[in-house]
């Protein structure tokens, strides 16, 4: 009898863990060619979920696809946070201010040629960053 409620009492701690991280875990399937060469299409990427103030200028992080995007499109977006608010707007950003305004961020994608980022959708809100990449995870 003892050992079935250590075994129910287990089993029940670690499916609130589960719970518990996999609010903090989001699983990634990298989609199209813009983080290109550091992430190829198909690549699974494991991010922590993370708000701005967490956001360290030039990382990896996971962005909600913007207002608009089309209905086939995946619904988070992988980009390089290249400002953050008070940083300055990085040359070839078609936007009127200097410095990034509070509350937003410039994404760009690695693939210059290819990534469809600031330098075309201008500042991310910053409530639209899911998490920060921490992890390619082996296929």
């Amino acid at each position: 009898m003892i050992w079935l409620l250590t075994a129910a009492g287990l089993l029940g701690c670690g499916l609130i863990g589960l719970v518990r991280l996999r609010r903090r875990l989001l699983l990634v399937t990298v989609e199209g060619v813009s983080m290109e060469p550091t992430y190829r299409p198909g690549d699974r990427l494991l991010a922590r979920r993370i708000a701005l103030a967490g956001v360290r200028r030039g990382a990896v992080v996971v962005v909600a696809a913007p207002p608009g995007a089309a209905p086939t499109d995946p619904p988070f977006m992988v980009k390089r946070a290249a400002a953050l608010p008070g940083d300055p707007v990085p040359a070839g950003i078609p936007v009127p201010d200097a410095a990034v305004p509070p509350g937003r961020l410039v994404v760009l994608g690695d693939n210059a040629d290819r990534s469809a980022d600031s330098r075309t959708m201008g500042y991310l809100l910053a409530a639209d960053i899911v998490g920060v990449i921490i992890r390619r995870i082996p296929n």
